[in-house]
Formats: C-alpha cells, structure tokens, sequence
C-alpha cells in the first residue's frame, strides 16, 4: 500500500452513456462497451468514461447559462482530414473558434465541445505553480 495518486481516466456526463462513448469510438478508432447508464471507450492512448445524468444539459459554447466547465484535447496531424471525420461521425463545428491556427472546436452529440488540435498537449511546456 502507498499513498500514490494515478489518474486513472476522464469521466463525462452525458444523455446516454453508450452512445456518447460509441460517438467517441468511432472518432479515435477506440472500443466502447457498456450500457446506457455506464460506458467507456478504449482508445489507443486513454480510456474516457461516460455515465448517464437524468435530465443533462448539455454546456453554451463559449459561455452561456450552461457554462463550459471541461472539455477533451485530441492531438492530429491533419485539421482538415480529421474534420471530416468528427463530422461524419455526428459532431458540430462551432462558429467561434478562438485558436484556428492550431486548434478547431466542436461539439459532441450530447453538446460538450471538445477540440482538434496539432499542439499536443503533452508536449507543451508548462511552467510550475507559483513560477
């Protein structure tokens, strides 16, 4: 035993747990199992968890009475080719896109944006708390 924190994954609020995970499945090339109530997706790089919340809402992009309070970074080579994957797949392109340079935002079928983007996240420098 030890007192060691892992983050183990992400879990997202949705509708309907399956089909936001089947959404997300289809999107990175991931495996989703499970049930409306509880479901993940298994990708090559993470697994996210999705539960079903009783009357959800999805957020208001970029803030609104509903506002964001997280959303997924998925790293790409190609904006544009990756594009026309999320939205063959059921995403939404929002209208304001603050870092098109590098980054698109859309939203998911259950609203919660997420973004494609060629910095990877893993990669950028960070400096400490308190620097």
């Amino acid at each position: 035993m030890s007192d060691t924190i892992r983050l183990s994954g992400v879990t997202v609020n949705a509708p309907d747990a399956l089909e936001l995970a089947t959404f997300y499945a289809v999107i990175t090339g991931g495996v989703a199992q499970g049930t409306s109530h509880w479901a993940t997706v298994t990708g090559p790089n993470a697994v996210i968890g999705f539960q079903r919340v009783d009357e959800f809402r999805p957020p208001v992009w970029p803030k609104g009475a509903v506002p964001m309070q997280m959303h997924l970074d998925f790293f790409v080579d190609d904006l544009a080719a990756t594009e026309a994957r999320v939205l063959a797949a059921g995403a939404t392109r929002f209208d304001f896109q603050p870092n098109s340079d590098h980054c698109f935002v859309y939203a998911d079928p259950a609203g919660h944006p997420f973004c494609l983007s060629t910095w990877d996240i893993a990669q950028l420098e960070v400096k400490p708390a308190g620097a």
